[in-house]
C-alpha cells in the first residue's frame, strides 16, 4: 500500500495537514507498519510514541537504519536523521496510529462480532465465562484480555488488557482468517484514552463496576468514570447491545451514554427490582464453587459455577446477560457456565504436597474494592483464620494505597505487607504508604507475629510469601493478592520472573518438610 494511499484515509483530526503533505517528495510503498524500532524491517513505516519510561522519536535514526522508508513524528525531522525516508508530522502519533493500523489491515473489527467489557474489577473473570457460554452454543470464539489472547488453538500472552492499536487491528485481521465469528475482548481506560480501540465497532458493550484505580493516569474518578463511558457512547454500534450491572453508582452514566448510541439495554443486578431484566433469587457458596439460581427475564435458571467467591455472582450475572441478549438458549447458558475453567489468579487454590496444609488462594485483587470484596468472600469459606500477604505497585496511584491497607485491616486476622511491582519507586516508601492504613492493626515483627490482630512488612515478597504460610494452621485460609496470574515482579527497569502460585506451592512443600 503506498503512503499516499494510508494517508489519504485519515480523518481530518489526526492527519497530517495539506501543507505537510505537499512537502513529501516520494511515495513509498508501505509493506509494513510498527512502533518498536528494533523489530522494524525494509518498507516499514515507523511510528514514533510517546511512552511513560521512553520516546520513540529517541529511536528513529535506529528504525530508519533498519530500513524504514517513511516515519511518523510529532515533531519536524532534520534531514540528517531521516536519510531517504518520509517524515509525516501529525499532532499525536498514538491516536493517527490507530486510524492508520485499521485502515492498514482493512477494518477487520467490521467482519466481527466485537463484545467489549469494560469496569474496574471483573473484566476477566466475566470474559472466562462468556467465552465459555459462546463456546457452549457452538460460536467460533476468541479472547482478548489481561491474560492472554486466545483463538483458533492459538494461546497469546497478554502484554496490556487491552492490545496497541497496530497489534489489535493485526490480531484482529488474523481472527478473520481464521473464520472466528465472536471476538470477547476487556477494554481497559486506557485502551479507551489512548486510542487503542479506535476504528473498533462493538456489537455488545458491558460495565461491571467501576472503583477506584488508575487516577495516577485519569487524575480524577469523573474522569475515569467518562473515559469508561466512552465504550458506550463512542465505539458500541447504533442500535447495538449494552448489558450494565445497575447496582453499582457509576451505572447511570454508561446507560446515558447507551441510550445515546440508541442501544438495547440489559439491566443486571443482584436484586429483583422494577429495573432489572437479569437478577440473582439465591446462592449458594463453598470451597467446592457456587450453586445459584437467575432470573433471564423472569425465567428461573439454575446455575453451577466453577469459580470461587461471592463476587463472582455479579460477573455471572454480567455474563448470562449478554448470552441471553444475543440469543444464546438458558440451557447453553448454564452448560457454558458449569464449564467455564478457573480463571488464572483469580481466587486460585494453590494446593501443597501434604494433607494437612492451611488452604491458599492467590488473587488478582489490587484495588481497595477489589480486596475488601476478596476477603469478605474467603471469610465464610474459612474455619479458621485469614492471612493475607498483599502489596501496592510502584509509579502508580499513591492515594490508594492506605485505602487497601484499611480494607485488609478490617478484614483480616493478620497481614503480611511486601511487594508487588514496585518498578522505579522505592519499596520502603510504598510500604510506608500502605502502613498508613494498617494503624487499627498491631506492628510485629515477622518473627513474634501474635495469633492475630496484627500486621508486619517484609520488602522480599517470596519471605512474605513463606512467612504467612509458616504461621498459618491447616484450618487456616493464606490470601495472596495482587499480582494474580502474573509471572513475573517488576523491580527498577527489570521484568524478572516470579509467580505467587509457584512460589506458594514451593512455601507449601518446604513447610510439610519441616
Amino acid at each position: 500500500m503506498r503512503l499516499s494511499a494510508l494517508l489519504d484515509g485519515l480523518p481530518q483530526p489526526v492527519a497530517p495537514s495539506k501543507s505537510e503533505r505537499l512537502r513529501f517528495s516520494v511515495d513509498p510503498i508501505i509493506r509494513g507498519i510498527g512502533y518498536d524500532s528494533r523489530a522494524t524491517s525494509p518498507g516499514d513505516l515507523f511510528v514514533a510514541l510517546r511512552g511513560a519510561v521512553s520516546d520513540g522519536h529517541d529511536y528513529i535514526e535506529r528504525a530508519v537504519n533498519a530500513g524504514a522508508v517513511a516515519v511518523l513524528t510529532e515533531e519536524p525531522l532534520s534531514p540528517e536523521r531521516l536519510g531517504d525516508a518520509v517524515a509525516v508530522v501529525v499532532p499525536d502519533t498514538r491516536q493517527t496510529l490507530a486510524e492508520l493500523a485499521q485502515i492498514f489491515f482493512g477494518r477487520p473489527s467490521e467482519s466481527l462480532s466485537l463484545i467489549g467489557i469494560t469496569g474496574t474489577n471483573g473484566k476477566t473473570s466475566t470474559s472466562y465465562l462468556l467465552e465459555s457460554i459462546l463456546k457452549a452454543a457452538q460460536h467460533r470464539t476468541a479472547l482478548i484480555g489481561t491474560v492472554e489472547i486466545r483463538y483458533a488453538g492459538a494461546r497469546i500472552p497478554a502484554v496490556n488488557t487491552t492490545p496497541e492499536s497496530l497489534d489489535l487491528q493485526r490480531t484482529l485481521r488474523d481472527m478473520c482468517t481464521k473464520n472466528i465469528e465472536d471476538v470477547v475482548m476487556e477494554v481497559s481506560s486506557h485502551g479507551l484514552e489512548l486510542g487503542r480501540v479506535c476504528g473498533c465497532h462493538f456489537n455488545v458493550a458491558a460495565f461491571t463496576n467501576l472503583t477506584q484505580d488508575h487516577l495516577d493516569f485519569h487524575g480524577s474518578m469523573e474522569a475515569y468514570r467518562k473515559s469508561k463511558a466512552r465504550l458506550f457512547g463512542e465505539f458500541l454500534t447504533r442500535g447495538g447491545l449494552a448489558v450494565v450491572n445497575i447496582d453499582d453508582p457509576s451505572a447511570p452514566a454508561m446507560i446515558e451514554a447507551a441510550q445515546a448510541s440508541e442501544a438495547r439495554i440489559i439491566r443486571c443486578a443482584r436484586q429483583p427490582g422494577h429495573e432489572a431484566d437479569i437478577w440473582l433469587e439465591n446462592a449458594s457458596i463453598r470451597i467446592e464453587g457456587t450453586r445459584a439460581r437467575i432470573h433471564l427475564d423472569h425465567q428461573p435458571l439454575d446455575l453451577e459455577i466453577p469459580l470461587l467467591g461471592d463476587f463472582n455472582l455479579e460477573n455471572v450475572l454480567i455474563a448470562c446477560g449478554i448470552g441471553h441478549a444475543l440469543g444464546i438458549s438458558a440451557d447453553e447458558i448454564a452448560r457454558g457456565i458449569q464449564a467455564c475453567p478457573q480463571v488464572p489468579g483469580r481466587m486460585e487454590v494453590v494446593r501443597g504436597q501434604m494433607k494437612d496444609c492451611p488452604t491458599v488462594l492467590v488473587d488478582y485483587a489490587h484495588t481497595p474494592d477489589a480486596i475488601e470484596k476478596l476477603l469478605s468472600a474467603v471469610r465464610p469459606l474459612s474455619s479458621g483464620r485469614i492471612l493475607t500477604v498483599f502489596g501496592c505497585g510502584g509509579d502508580r496511584d499513591r492515594a490508594k494505597r492506605p485505602l487497601m491497607a484499611e480494607a485488609v485491616a478490617r478484614q483480616t486476622d493478620l497481614a503480611i505487607a511486601t511487594s508487588d511491582n514496585p518498578r522505579r519507586e522505592s519499596p520502603e516508601q510504598i510500604l510506608r504508604d500502605v502502613e498508613q492504613g494498617l494503624q487499627s492493626l498491631k506492628r510485629s515483627e515477622p518473627e513474634s507475629l501474635p495469633s492475630a490482630g496484627a500486621y508486619t512488612t517484609l520488602i522480599d515478597r517470596r519471605e512474605a510469601i513463606q512467612c504467612a504460610i509458616d504461621q498459618a494452621s491447616p484450618e487456616d485460609t493464606v490470601v495472596i493478592a495482587g499480582k494474580g496470574h502474573e509471572d513475573y515482579q517488576i523491580i527498577g527497569t527489570q521484568k524478572l520472573p516470579f509467580d505467587d502460585r509457584l512460589e506458594a506451592s514451593r512455601a507449601l512443600d518446604r513447610g510439610a518438610q519441616n
